[in-house]
């Protein structure tokens, strides 16, 4: 064997894609697993070794939706167990700049980017500056950049898509949910491109007609029909969210289309309330109701106040429509409402996705690699806990509805595959196993557990003992390693 042996001994290794669930231990050299031992110290002595024995040892958490991507929301992630945190459903334009600036900065865990349908619309129709920081957040609410595009600008639109793929770029991703008069023949045209270039479209659906009858199209039937006509593999994220309490009528239709032969997955995140920009379409005052909420559903960060009524919100979304609010759309202290969340979380091969958003610093930006966290950060808990709390729901508590290797496999192969297609280094993620890349969580079952909350939305989950990116420690005996950042890109 070569030296610099890692060993994690005596662990549960749990490993979904092989069907590992076994007491052992796993042998890692540099980057990479390069074995895995059935039995307590069956494998020979290393150079370093960790005692595991009681905890879980698995692939790291694969979450391919996580807006969070500067070093202090990657830190909460890698506590949470996330080793690959990839912005896929509002992406970046242009991603070579993306994947430069956060080479040049490091990342504490592996990153990469789908290419920004919004943004690439938001320069060609509404004129937005390109490579600005927050431009898609500044514009999401403006009716510029939603205006109908002429045939000149919708080529323009595709040949910018077109070249961030080639530069890498992992996917499209298509805020449709954000421009809810969009022309159904524009989706299906990005749809077309993705299918030639072999990639999946990430899409945040618009409205579904229960919730929105003058919508153009209704948003599941349209990501269903983009994968039929195009033969695109279409990726709906965050399908808890955008289903609300119609997520039986979506499940079932996206099973019609897997029947009929499209590629269509699904992903969603435990908790019964989202988060976006005040200036969000879909939270302006007068539509509210649709969707079940009120002004004081929706808490802004910025102030860190429940917004008091339609007036405030008026005054927010004109004041500064790029700030962050957590809106409360399912109540999860109701039996039933947590009954609607878990069947989004339940449905076959759905993956767990944070969809974790950029921390909200009332007090300014810090130095981004001061830790423990200076005060005054908030943000929706899912930025810190949504893998603990998934896996904590589903396999660990009593009654659980899943075991403990179906869960981890939501968390890791199941987001892993939604790639590997396209991205052939994802082939090495999402598994613990030789030649797989040293992307390892080690947990404590009997402790692990989310601790953010709606109040604190940054306190990080607990039990999470070890996390391995690249074989380096990035947490080590619960804590984080402030001087490691070994994320590396994840390119097409």
């Amino acid at each position: 064997m070569p030296g610099n042996l890692l060993v994690l001994r005596g662990g549960r290794v749990v490993d979904p894609e092989s069907r590992r669930d076994a007491v052992g231990d796993v042998v890692i050299a540099g980057d990479r697993v390069i074995d895995v031992v059935d039995g307590p110290g069956a494998a020979p002595p290393g150079d370093r070794e960790l005692d595991v024995r009681g905890l879980v040892v698995c692939p790291g958490f694969v979450d391919v939706h996580s807006h969070g991507q500067a070093i202090p929301e990657q830190r909460l992630q890698a506590l949470d167990g996330v080793t690959t945190a990839l912005e896929l459903e509002a992406g970046a334009v242009p991603v070579a700049a993306a994947y430069a600036a956060a080479a040049a900065e490091g990342r504490p865990v592996n990153y990469g980017y789908s290419a920004s349908w919004a943004l690439a619309r938001m320069i060609e129709v509404a004129g937005a500056p390109e490579g600005a920081t927050r431009t898609i957040l500044r514009f999401l609410g403006r009716p510029e950049w939603q205006a109908p595009a002429t045939p000149q600008q919708r080529a323009a639109i595709l040949a910018r898509l077109r070249r961030e793929l080639e530069d890498g770029a992992l996917g499209i991703g298509v805020l449709a949910g954000y421009a809810p008069r969009l022309d159904p023949a524009e989706h299906l045209e990005v749809a077309a491109l993705a299918a030639e270039a072999g990639t999946p479209v990430f899409t945040h659906a618009r409205s579904l007609a229960e919730l929105d009858p003058d919508v153009p199209v209704d948003g599941a039937e349209e990501v269903v029909r983009a994968a039929g006509e195009t033969g695109a593999h279409m990726h709906y994220c965050h399908v808890n969210s955008t289903s609300l309490r119609h997520i039986d009528r979506v499940l079932g239709l996206v099973e019609r289309a897997r029947a009929a032969g499209s590629t269509v997955t699904t992903e969603s995140y435990p908790y019964g309330a989202g988060s976006t920009a005040i200036g969000a379409a879909f939270l302006a005052p007068e539509v509210l109701a649709r969707e079940g909420l009120r002004p004081d559903s929706l808490q802004y960060l910025p102030t860190d106040e429940r917004v008091a009524d339609a007036d405030r919100l008026r005054e927010l979304r004109a004041k500064e429509p790029e700030g962050l609010a957590v809106f409360h759309y399912l109540d999860e202290d109701d039996p039933g409402d947590v009954a609607v969340i878990q069947r989004s979380l339940l449905y076959a091969d759905n993956a767990v996705a944070s969809d974790a958003m950029p921390l909200t610093w009332r007090d300014g930006p810090p130095d981004p690699l001061a830790w423990p966290l200076p005060p005054g950060a908030l943000g929706h808990p899912r930025g810190a806990g949504c893998f603990a709390r998934a896996i904590r729901l589903l396999a660990l508590v009593d009654g659980a509805p899943l075991t403990l290797p179906e869960v981890i496999a939501r968390c890791t192969v199941v987001p892993a595959r939604v790639l590997r297609p396209s991205v052939p280094t994802l082939a090495r993620k999402g598994r613990i196993g030789p030649g797989a890349d040293a992307d390892v969580v080690v947990f404590d079952p009997a402790r692990l557990a989310d601790r953010a909350t709606y109040a604190d939305g940054t306190r990080p989950s607990a039990g999470v003992v070890h996390v391995l990116v690249n074989g380096e420690p990035v947490v080590r005996d619960g804590e984080l390693v402030t001087t490691a950042l070994p994320g590396r890109p994840v390119r097409r």
